[in-house]
């Protein structure tokens, strides 16, 4: 790869971390401590992850297990994850919470695929946008006398591979996603 598009890459990557992450949210029916991953928890003053006062682990397939390293601060989780999006009541036995994942619905599957369509789908856009950025920048530097006309063809052509290249990725994680969710 040309070395003027390591920017671009670098960005189109970050774009696949944050599709990754935003995945990783994405309750399939198990147990994730992933999806804990956004709930903070407001600790002596300062919002704070959960993972950072507490213990996550995964116990049974569909429990996860919360065991905070101070007890003074488990109603703060449980209130932190009753505001939260999660969708899953809190069960506090006075030691630790768990969290139980329900068998999801069929209805629930076909609209969690949408989700993750949607989330692909921004990815993609974004990654687009890198490309157009790219491309913007040869043609400045071409207009500008720096890099020839054929320099731009061959740099525009490895602007598309690199593009294409990350939308195929793209689409691997979706599918594979939503595979993932709809596996009963």
């Amino acid at each position: 790869m040309k070395e003027q598009l390591i920017p671009y890459s670098e960005k189109m990557e970050k774009t696949l971390s944050v599709l990754a992450s935003d995945f990783g949210s994405i309750r399939a029916g198990r147990a994730n401590p992933g999806v804990l991953d956004r709930v903070s928890v407001e600790y002596y003053g300062t919002m704070t992850p959960i993972n950072q006062v507490a213990a996550v682990s995964v116990s049974e397939a569909r429990i996860l297990v919360i065991q905070p390293w101070d007890r003074s601060c488990l109603k703060l989780i449980e209130k932190a994850i009753n505001a939260s999006d999660i969708g899953i009541p809190p069960q506090n036995d006075g030691v630790c919470i768990r969290l139980v994942f329900p068998p999801l619905t069929e209805e629930r599957r076909k609209d969690l695929c949408k989700t993750i369509a949607k989330h692909a789908e921004e990815a993609k856009v974004n990654v687009r946008n890198h490309r157009r950025d790219a491309n913007d920048f040869c043609k400045k530097q071409q207009k500008d006398k720096l890099i020839t006309e054929d320099d731009l063809k061959d740099l525009e052509k490895d602007i598309q591979k690199l593009t294409d290249d990350f939308i195929a990725k793209i689409d691997k994680m979706a599918n594979e996603k939503e595979k993932e969710i709809m596996e009963i």
